[in-house]
């Protein structure tokens, strides 16, 4: 099975790195949600703009915005 995102081998439903990536993604919401009270589709379009995200973190969150998981 392919990742979602890149033709690398999945290991779920990603390759490794954007598993890991969703992983932070899904870990780090919580945090976000408390101090801004902000919903998922709102929290994954802030971590595509921010410059400091990483490129997996943000491939991950471009593809659940797009796939409307987000």
């Amino acid at each position: 099975m392919k990742c979602k995102i890149c033709d690398k081998e999945a290991v779920g439903a990603y390759c490794e790195e954007h598993e890991r990536a969703h992983a932070n993604l899904v870990k780090e919401y919580d945090a976000w949600k408390k101090a801004l009270e902000i919903s998922w589709k709102e929290y994954l379009s802030e971590v595509t703009k921010n410059p400091y995200t990483g490129s997996w973190v943000k491939e991950v969150a471009e593809h659940l915005i797009k796939s409307n998981e987000g």
